[in-house]
């Protein structure tokens, strides 16, 4: 729906990061948008599920890790409890001098 919005094909999205919950709903949901596994970012392995904070904190290690570059097209996709859910569409700003 959001990709439709923006006009990107998932094949187009250079970085989904999703709300790092857990790795089996992660692969799922890249798996049903239609974007390839390599393009996930996660950083759960390493750090568990860290709640409301996993978005940012996933893009602050994928720009740490050199993952994201100036004018990537990322989607963000995040979710909660009962129905909760949203996401973003955007483009890496590639901040100079930033780690994000």
């Amino acid at each position: 729906l959001l990709l439709g919005r923006v006009g990107w094909d998932p094949a187009e999205v250079d970085r989904f990061v999703p709300h790092q919950a857990n790795a089996r709903i992660l692969h799922a949901v890249a798996e049903r948008v239609g974007i390839a596994p390599q393009r996930c970012v996660t950083h759960l392995e390493r750090v568990g599920n860290t709640g409301a904070a996993s978005i940012p904190l996933a893009l602050a290690d994928a720009a740490g890790r050199g993952r994201l570059r100036s004018g990537d097209r990322v989607l963000l996709t995040a979710f909660g409890g009962g129905l909760t859910w949203g996401s973003a569409a955007l483009r890496w700003p590639g901040i100079p001098g930033t780690i994000c």
